[in-house]
């Protein structure tokens, strides 16, 4: 290009270019302030962004249909910049041009995918081509050439003034000339838009519209639906979540053998995971199997890890019991339970007379002559301690080291509440009103976390064995049968049954709560 068509070009008009942008009004308010870079146009004050995104959308629109149409003469106004589309003189190299400008001139919109402005400028349709998301409203006829066809927008003007918008749109600094021709409208398309099945989506996966076969795809898309339609629910149905998470995992494995992509297989196996957990979940809350129609049962410990680490204490002193016999189990499992996190904890003088055992202060002295207790007065001021005062207990061998964290998984949250859930058991009114020696009330402790969910004793509801029992519950073989009596006879054990492969039987409904089922 010479420099004397450059100068030519730069002695053209400059484009015309606007700018409607969105603003909070103020610091700590969801209010937002809409202004236009025409100097004719005032600010507007709206509630929300999503009031102003529409009020700056109807007010560009206000301007494109009252702006002229683009002018031949006119050259990019993103030039006056130096966009990316151009290159300035004084950056020029041997070989390159100041601008690649092209085209007829147009009229082109501009937005951020934030939506906090919106431009409309006039350029070439090189210029507008190249930048992204540019669209474009209309283009300037060529010399000679016929207005563009179309519906036209004529607004009358009074008369010595030039033409105005009419009322309540916006207006132009640079409005067109008195006597200036009507202002086309945006010409309509010239061919039908073919229009695409909207893509579904599931797990953050986009379902491809060409997917076969195409039963697969409504199957994918379908349950994408469900699962959105299941987060909205007031109220979560597990038995429902479950079939969804069942349904996904076969499609993603069939969709997975089509595509013969791993990661779909992957999915599938973590779909049948999760609807495993849910049919579980669902089983804990009923009391029952995935169908059972009875009553929800609240349980005190209600999630499955709550349960499992109830056992692992149980466990725990079943293995270091320092001294023998249900009494001292009974003690030493109440004991634990208090300073299982930091090996030290508050007793007071209930919490060891309320157990029923024998000769309490006796029991306290032993525990503390071999060493696993340490307390810091004598028995009798322990015994006589009240919860306005309690005394501090410690048992030495639960104690954490810097390289040993100690016995059990759980933290201090979780304590109090297997402590008080222990306590609950080993305190059902009806066993203390039938004075229950220790021996039976630790076998209704044992058998609370060895139960299914619908209070069934044992595995699948087969039953505890002998073996199994003696090691939780140190309850001699001639004592066990009256314990199990008098179990019966306060209404925790019904249909009961000891024989020499063990103990079968149902939990009564009403210590249901207190159970911790096995799965």
């Amino acid at each position: 290009m010479t420099e004397a068509a450059a100068s030519g070009l730069d002695e053209r008009v400059l484009g015309r270019r606007w700018t409607v942008r969105l603003d909070a009004a103020e610091r700590g308010s969801a209010a937002v302030r809409v202004s236009c870079s025409r100097p004719s146009c005032e600010q507007q004050r709206l509630p929300s962004a999503a009031a102003g995104r529409a009020a700056a959308v109807t007010h560009l629109k206000a301007h494109l249909k009252a702006a002229a149409a683009p002018r031949e003469e006119a050259y990019c106004a993103c030039r006056a910049e130096s966009c990316h589309t151009h290159v300035r003189p004084a950056d020029r190299q041997p070989r390159a041009q100041p601008w690649r400008c092209g085209g007829a001139v147009v009229l082109a919109v501009l937005t951020d995918r934030e939506g906090r402005w919106w431009q409309a400028l006039e350029c070439c349709s090189r210029c507008a081509a190249a930048m992204p998301g540019a669209k474009i409203v209309t283009t300037a006829a060529g010399p000679g050439a016929p207005a563009p066809s179309g519906p036209t927008i004529s607004v009358p003007a009074p008369a010595g003034r030039p033409s105005a918008a009419p009322a309540g749109a916006p207006r132009f600094s640079d409005v067109a000339p008195q006597g200036a021709g009507p202002r086309p409208a945006p010409s309509p398309r010239s061919a039908p838009v073919r229009h695409r099945r909207p893509p579904g989506k599931i797990a953050q996966r986009i379902v491809p519209h060409d997917l076969q076969p195409e039963v697969l795809r409504d199957e994918l898309v379908e349950l994408g639906d469900l699962f959105r339609a299941y987060q909205k629910r007031a109220e979560p149905d597990l038995a429902l979540l479950a079939d969804l998470h069942d349904r996904k995992a076969r499609a993603f494995l069939t969709w997975a053998d089509v595509t013969d992509d791993v990661n779909l297989r992957l999915e599938a196996r973590r779909a049948e995971q999760a609807a495993a957990a849910a049919r579980s979940q669902h089983r804990h809350r009923t009391g029952g199997g995935a169908d059972a129609d009875g009553p929800t049962v609240a349980r005190l410990l209600s999630a499955p890890s709550q349960w499992q680490h109830a056992r692992s204490v149980l466990a725990h002193v079943g293995d270091h019991s320092p001294l023998p016999g249900p009494e001292a189990r009974l003690l030493t499992v109440m004991l634990t339970l208090r300073t299982a996190h930091t090996g030290s904890g508050n007793l007071v003088g209930q919490d060891v007379t309320a157990l029923g055992l024998t000769d309490p202060e006796g029991l306290v002295e032993q525990l503390t002559g071999c060493g696993w207790l340490r307390i810091p007065g004598t028995v009798a001021d322990l015994l006589a301690s009240r919860p306005e005062n309690p005394t501090p207990v410690t048992v030495p061998s639960l104690v954490p080291h810097e390289d040993d964290a100690g016995p059990f998984a759980f933290g201090k949250k979780m304590r109090p509440k297997l402590s008080g859930w222990a306590q609950r058991v080993v305190s059902d009114k009806k066993l203390r009103k039938a004075k229950a020696p220790a021996g039976a009330r630790l076998l209704a402790l044992t058998l609370a976390t060895r139960t299914e969910a619908d209070g069934r004793l044992g595995p699948g509801g087969e039953g505890v064995g002998l073996e199994s029992l003696a090691a939780w519950c140190p309850v001699g073989p001639d004592a066990l049968p009256h314990a199990v009596d008098l179990l019966i006879a306060a209404d925790w054990l019904t249909d009961a049954a000891l024989s020499g492969a063990g103990l079968t039987g149902r939990l009564a409904e009403r210590v249901l709560p207190l159970t911790c089922p096995l799965r």
